[in-house]
């Protein structure tokens, strides 16, 4: 049996060494969004940093790529998180968003917030600063439906 292993872990470590090559394109980044909610919303200091320190990183296109994320065949699965948490809200392009989406969107914000689902449980190990307290999602929601209030009364 021992004489299995050795050449076993082998043709993992040649696996694992060639699937570097196949790494991925990680999603695009951009420091300069014009079109970022921080641009267009007046957003409390303490919610700002919440946002920018639990949610950026997915939904919007100043993604912190951590070293880890270039290592295949997390590489796939990250880049594929960071594309689907854009693709469901993206605030580097909120100001495109039509006021409707935008009420929804904060909808959301407030819901999956507040039931944590946001951030993603598989996110927070790794990031301590997106580890959210039930004060910290509370204020995320109370801003979120305080904007959906303020829209409404227009």
């Amino acid at each position: 049996m021992k004489k299995y292993i050795k050449p076993a872990l082998l043709v993992l470590l040649g696996a694992f060494i060639i699937l570097q090559i196949f790494r991925g394109t990680p999603p695009e980044v951009r420091a300069e969004n014009p079109n970022d909610i921080m641009a267009h919303e007046v957003i409390d200091g303490e919610v700002a940093t919440l946002l920018r320190n639990a949610c950026y990183d997915c939904h919007s296109m100043e993604t912190n790529y951590p070293w880890y994320t270039y290592i295949t065949p997390l590489s796939w699965w990250i880049f594929e998180h960071v594309e689907h948490g854009r693709e469901e809200l993206n605030f580097s392009e909120w100001a495109t968003f039509s006021m409707k989406r935008k009420l929804h969107k904060l909808e959301e914000i407030s819901e999956e917030t507040l039931e944590g689902e946001m951030p993603l449980e598989s996110y927070t190990p790794v990031h301590a600063e997106a580890q959210l307290t039930d004060e910290q999602r509370q204020l995320i929601s109370d801003w979120a439906l305080g904007m959906v209030e303020a829209a409404r009364e227009k």
